[in-house]
């Protein structure tokens, strides 16, 4: 099954946006900054167009750290087998907010404006990270719908699932058709943009709850989980 949607209706969380100014809690911030954000997030509609497309395939084989998808679509991560041992079925996903939010911040750093832009950047990915969760919690209504559960998403080169296999998402699914593409060093253009994947399993089994982090004493991560939603 593949779901690809132009067009989503969402709000842009101000915590979420401070959070990627390097701050948990805004109060913190100075009322300025404060002002720019609203500022900023009541007009960062017309720069953002959130498009996301997603496709659901059984998972074929888990050997070691090697998973087998349907469609030949091979992972290969400990991280990510473990957790898909579990399940069903896989979803592959890729979002993004297109090209023009990124455009002007990188336009207002070349004025000058680097407090302006820092502020923009971080709303881009706040946005990118609203359009992921929403993708995330239709693909848990469908597999709920089946009596399935989800798993939080994860996205290559987290853990030991290695960046080069961007390549694999996008042979999944069709990048072009969103307007994204990778560069030769697998990074996605334009930047705010995410890809992953969602194990579908069982509600008896530990999927909706699976986090490697609880077991790892790299403490210093900061790709470290403590939300187990996300």
């Amino acid at each position: 099954m593949l779901v690809t949607e132009r067009w989503l209706d969402f709000d842009i969380d101000r915590n979420q946006v401070c959070h990627h100014l390097g701050y948990e809690d805004n109060y913190k911030l100075p009322a300025r900054i404060l002002s720019l954000i609203d500022e900023y997030i009541e007009n960062a509609h017309y720069l953002i167009e959130p498009s996301f497309s997603y496709v659901i395939r059984n998972i074929e084989l888990v050997h070691g750290p090697i998973v087998v998808i349907e469609d030949s679509l091979t992972l290969k991560s400990r991280v990510i087998a473990r957790l898909l041992e579990q399940c069903y079925k896989a979803a592959i996903f890729l979002v993004t907010i297109g090209k023009h939010l990124e455009e002007t911040a990188y336009q207002l750093a070349e004025d000058g404006l680097v407090l302006q832009a820092t502020v923009l950047d971080a709303i881009g990915s706040g946005a990118a990270e609203r359009v992921a969760d929403l993708v995330q919690d239709k693909i848990r209504e469908t597999a709920n719908t089946q009596g399935l559960v989800t798993s939080p998403r994860f996205s290559p080169g987290y853990c030991d699932w290695d960046v080069d296999q961007q390549k694999t998402i996008f042979q999944a699914v069709d990048g072009d058709a969103l307007g994204i593409y990778l560069t030769e060093r697998y990074l996605m253009i334009p930047r705010k943009s995410i890809s992953g994947i969602i194990g579908i399993g069982p509600s008896n089994s530990d999927v909706e709850n699976y986090n490697p982090c609880k077991t790892c004493k790299k403490y210093d991560c900061l790709g470290r989980r403590e939300n187990l939603r996300k």
